[in-house]
């Protein structure tokens, strides 16, 4: 196998260079060695895959499929070989991950904890926004994010994903009674998150196999995923929240869930990434360590009140 492996960077090498002695300058070796190798070549398969000149040659059209299928095996090979050596090599050096300001600071951060424990020698800088974050722009190695990103330029990897409920904190909920059907929403006070110059003021929901968008009304919006969270438990109004963020809530009583019959869309959480060639050893034990510690936490994914 290391033959055909050298005789498929070989031919690559010949056609990248255009001649047989372009090659031969580039490899320290001579013009007739090249030839001779490319004669074997040929024999080997019983095809002619150059049409040869004194200055240069030209694909045949097996050659030219040769061409093809050899750059897509060498490739393979430098990746595999690229990996297999990064997995060798002790994760270390700084590596710099975004996330949403919440599920950062109580979810992230923790897991950031106990893979630092677990790999000391890696320098974690956590960037916490609520302004979704570039993992190109922002100088991130990892930024983990709500929803796949709009760049088709970068790698996304889903880590989980979660259902949302409406919510109040039962001080609101005696002042205001509870909602039991969709159409009670407009007579409620909803929380509503801004994003630049949208305000997310439609829910939707499923009801009876159909998807169904509410407009929803309210004195209070705000871009911070937190605020609005701090002020469904102090009672302003109804909130539309990721079950991940507010789970600790309901099992403690401070937040009580509405409209449960419902189903609203579900939200999911991507790790996104530059390139998934040639990832350094910090960012690819990273990303297996945040996508077990999620699994194995099963975040989000089951409301507390069925449990």
């Amino acid at each position: 196998m290391p033959d055909e492996i050298n005789d498929l960077r070989l031919f690559a090498q010949m056609v990248d260079a255009g001649s047989l002695s372009a090659a031969a300058r580039r490899t320290d070796g001579s013009t007739a060695a090249m030839s001779r190798r490319l004669a074997a070549l040929e024999k080997r398969l019983g095809v002619r895959l150059v049409t040869r000149t004194s200055r240069r040659f030209d694909l045949t059209v097996e050659g030219a499929l040769f061409h093809e299928r050899a750059l897509a095996i060498l490739l393979a090979v430098d990746d595999a070989e690229a990996e297999i050596s990064a997995q060798a090599r002790v994760p270390q050096g700084l590596l710099c991950i975004g996330a949403p300001s919440e599920i950062g600071r109580k979810r992230i951060a923790p897991l950031i904890e106990a893979f630092s424990d677990r790999y000391p020698e890696v320098e974690v800088r956590l960037v916490l926004s609520d302004i979704g974050l570039d993992v190109i722009d922002d100088n991130l190695d990892v930024a983990l994010r709500i929803g796949l990103p709009a760049d088709t330029g970068v790698i996304a990897k889903k880590l989980l994903s979660s259902r949302r409920i409406v919510c109040a904190a039962p001080e609101y909920l005696m002042r205001h009674g509870t909602p039991q059907t969709l159409t009670d929403l407009s007579t409620h006070d909803c929380l509503r998150l801004v994003r630049g110059q949208r305000v997310f003021d439609r829910w939707l929901f499923v009801e009876d196999g159909r998807h169904r968008e509410i407009q929803v009304r309210g004195t209070l919006s705000t871009a911070s995923g937190e605020v609005l969270h701090d002020w469904a438990l102090k009672g302003r109004g109804l909130a539309l929240k990721a079950l991940w963020d507010i789970e600790d809530d309901l099992r403690a009583g401070r937040l009580v869930e509405c409209l449960a019959p419902y189903h609203c869309d579900e939200i999911e959480l991507y790790a996104v990434f530059a390139n998934r060639r040639h990832l350094s050893p910090r960012v690819r034990v990273f990303l297996d360590f945040v996508q077990e510690a999620l699994g194995e936490t099963g975040l989000g994914q089951t409301s507390p009140s069925a449990r």
